[in-house]
């Protein structure tokens, strides 16, 4: 079993010993054991750090390269016209805390037209299309946004501190005060 131990930046196509396709489900754990697109065994053996994007190189304590491509999945892709439409669309899904793949595209017919992809489900849909987006099913690599707070060396840690005290005794009604503690920590 190769144990695939470092994360490599760019690397030479001639490198690449084989390719590991995985689901975006998979490709955010940092320790597993998989078959190589040629059947290898391979174990996972990486330090807590960014889901493996489509495209990422890793490597075996004994020198093999190993690309990982982002397997066919189930998906939405909601389709919408850009500028304000796409904003209002990618504000509302990602209000709701799921990850989205985000795209645009040129058309023959309309010019260029935006994409919202993301796992099914049938609350997002519904909003989707109560938004105007038209909803596209199929199986396609889902490989969504790595967010703000992912980007190595360019985000921040943000921890909120809620305590409560109440005011009055336990017989009366409780009336909470909340006290908000925002702290940011640059890392």
């Amino acid at each position: 079993m190769l144990e695939l131990t470092q994360r490599l930046g760019l690397v030479d196509a001639s490198e690449i010993h084989d390719h590991l396709t995985l689901p975006f489900e998979l490709r955010m754990r940092g320790r597993l054991r998989a078959r190589t697109d040629t059947g290898q065994d391979v174990g996972l053996f990486l330090d807590r750090g960014p889901v493996l994007r489509d495209g990422a190189c890793l490597q075996a304590e004994s020198g093999e390269v190993i690309r990982i491509r982002a397997a066919d999945e189930p998906v939405v892709t909601a389709y919408i016209e850009m500028g304000l439409p796409m904003a209002r669309l990618c504000y509302h899904l990602g209000n709701r805390h799921v990850s989205l793949a985000i795209g645009e595209e040129i058309t023959a017919k309309n010019g260029t037209r935006g994409w919202v992809r993301f796992p099914p489900d049938h609350v997002l849909e519904e909003l989707a299309e109560r938004l105007g987006a038209t909803l596209v099913h199929h199986q396609a690599p889902f490989d969504p946004e790595p967010g703000a707070y992912s980007q190595a060396g360019q985000g921040h840690a943000h921890s909120h501190d809620h305590s409560h005290s109440h005011s009055e005794s336990h017989s009366r009604s409780h009336n909470q005060v909340h006290n908000h503690d925002h702290t940011y920590a640059r890392r």
